[in-house]
């Protein structure tokens, strides 16, 4: 099964209309696809990448190891209430978390910035791209994301370490991701990433040639009334090989009042912040039920 590869270079040719109906049936039949030729400085995606790993192997992979996790693998205890993976979370807007992170290489936070910096702009456009496909304004995703304070943005910086029996526990378990457009900078080499199509596990290959994995959460479900649709996911581990996500979330402001586009109709409203309370506890099951709880909070009844 291959994944839909977007290229950002046919946008601007006679191949723009093939291209925005790829995007289009990306996002409607699968929920997840790839961006090739994105505009974001590869020399800084490898120097993000190298960063990272190199603050795993300095200061996580030993304390992972020593955790609880592996403890309760050992011992064959029930795992199906934890992930197994080493990770951390970089907020960058509305304001940045980074200063409070230990242990941090000296350039991580400068480096992390101008990346940001460039991400922010392929999501937004990404964002134009989507709206303008549905029929609506080309900003309105962007606007409807924006509450007072601009979007939320953040990182979670993950390493999926090899794991003895990975039979036995998931690197991450099953679910769909809460907020928008998410931009996953990944491993180039050991795989792991798996997505529901069809009823089917679809294996997500390494990243080559610093192509970017893009997914869209249960934000955008929610504004398109469901036309494009966020997609349950997993990371699955192996004995061999140690696996890297960076995945950048850009979200709607926590305080941005969602809803759909009038034109899309969907019988909701609800703030971002709302559903992330919900989303805390109910993350690893269906996300329907989650919706359904948004609409009888906010007086509506379910359809």
């Amino acid at each position: 099964m291959e994944i839909p590869l977007i290229d950002f270079n046919e946008l601007n040719g006679e191949n723009r209309s093939k291209t925005m109906a790829l995007l289009h049936q990306a996002c409607e039949q699968w929920g997840f696809f790839q961006v090739d030729n994105h505009g974001i400085d590869k020399e800084l995606m490898e120097k993000v990448k190298q960063l990272v790993n190199s603050h795993y192997e300095l200061n996580l992979k030993e304390c992972f190891y020593n955790s609880d996790i592996p403890r309760r693998l050992r011992k064959r205890e029930n795992t199906s209430d934890m992930d197994w993976e080493s990770s951390f979370f970089v907020r960058h807007r509305p304001t940045s978390n980074v200063n409070e992170i230990n242990d941090l290489p000296e350039d991580f936070g400068k480096t992390m910035d101008d990346y940001i910096n460039q991400l922010i702009k392929l999501a937004e456009k990404l964002a134009e791209l989507m709206s303008e496909n549905l029929g609506l304004e080309t900003d309105y995703i962007k606007e409807a994301f924006k509450g007072n304070t601009g979007p939320s943005v953040g990182t979670k910086v993950a390493k999926y370490p090899e794991c003895p029996q990975p039979e036995l526990v998931r690197g991450l378990r099953e679910h769909t991701d809460a907020g928008g457009i998410i931009l996953l900078l990944q491993d180039d080499q050991v795989p792991g990433l798996e997505f529901l199509k069809d009823g089917k596990w679809v294996e997500i290959p390494p990243s080559a040639n610093n192509t970017f994995f893009v997914n869209t959460g249960d934000q955008v479900e929610v504004l398109t009334n469901g036309r494009y649709k966020s997609a349950l996911h997993r990371v699955m581990v192996d004995k061999i090989g140690s696996r890297l996500s960076i995945a950048t979330f850009y979200n709607p402001a926590s305080e941005a009042i969602i809803s759909p586009a009038p034109k899309l109709l969907y019988p909701s409203h609800f703030r971002f912040q709302d559903y992330l309370k919900l989303y805390a506890t109910t993350k690893f099951s269906d996300k329907v039920p989650r919706f359904e709880s948004m609409k009888m909070a906010n007086g509506h009844h379910a359809i």
